[in-house]
Parts: C-alpha cells; structure tokens; sequence
C-alpha cells in the first residue's frame, strides 16, 4: 500500500465509556524499515490523566505489519483483567475506519493467553502460527513466533 498521500487525521483524543486514547506520537512511514504510518496512543482511565496502558495503529500493509500487526496494546499488570486491551482497540477502530480500513491484523506470542484473549474478544479470527524470519526486528530481539489474528471491522 503506497502512503504517499498519506495524511493524519484529527484523532488526538478518542473518549470511551472507561477509557480514553489520547495521542503520544504519530510516526510518518519509514520506506526503508518497511513501516507504515503508525498513530501512538495512551490508555488512560475516563476522564483522568491515569495512563494505564499503550495502544498504537500501523495504517497500511507491508511484510512488516503480516508480522507485527496493525495493532499493538500493552495494559500495565495492575490494569489487567478488565478487557481494556479489548476496549481500546474497539475505540481506535473508528480511526482504521476513517482510513477506509475494514481489515486489521494483531499478532500475539503464542504464549501470550491475555492477548489472545483480546483477539477472540473482539471477534479477531485465528489466521496461522508463523516463525518470524531472521531479519525480522522481533527476531533479532529474541522472539520466535507469532499468531497471526484478522479483525474484520463491520462498518
């Protein structure tokens, strides 16, 4: 997918019944790495500046995000439990939508239990176990393997 006219949209601020996404960083396409443009979110508890987590969308396709994913949520231990991971990505969705896109890949650890959870969570369906390859970043920092989930998003 070319982002060459690729451009932010104004969701610095995405409010949800528990919690908020609120921006961080919005990261341009790398050409060279093979990323997307990505937007960076902090989980914070409804109406407060408690940042309980990170949730970030990878707008795009690339061998990159087949690995990676277009998700990717991270909620501190003490916040677990709450299926806020599942929360947060059913808010960023309308950000994937405006995009005009209907289809996210999530990757998980295939022992992360919690994010698979998620995944079956917001109705993300299994795809494969892959092996990372060699060159992958994940790779080089020591992991192995990934699930791959799709979440089609109704409109």
């Amino acid at each position: 997918m070319s982002q060459q006219n690729f451009r932010f949209l104004p969701f610095d601020t995405i409010r949800g019944e528990e919690i908020d996404l609120i921006i961080e960083r919005k990261f341009p396409e790398c050409k060279a790495k093979g990323y997307v443009p990505a937007y960076w979110y902090a989980i914070n508890l409804s109406g407060s500046e408690q940042t309980i987590g990170t949730i970030d969308l990878r707008i795009g396709s690339t061998e990159h995000t087949y690995y990676d994913g277009n998700i990717g949520y991270a909620v501190d231990s003490k916040y677990r439990g709450n299926h806020y991971a599942a929360k947060a990505c059913n808010l960023i969705k309308q950000v994937a939508l405006a995009h005009g896109i209907h289809e996210l890949l999530i990757t998980c650890n295939p022992e992360n239990t919690a994010s698979h959870k998620t995944c079956t969570r917001i109705g993300a369906e299994y795809i494969e176990t892959v092996d990372l390859p060699a060159e992958n970043d994940m790779y080089l920092e020591g992991e192995r393997r990934k699930c791959i989930y799709k979440w089609r998003i109704p409109v």
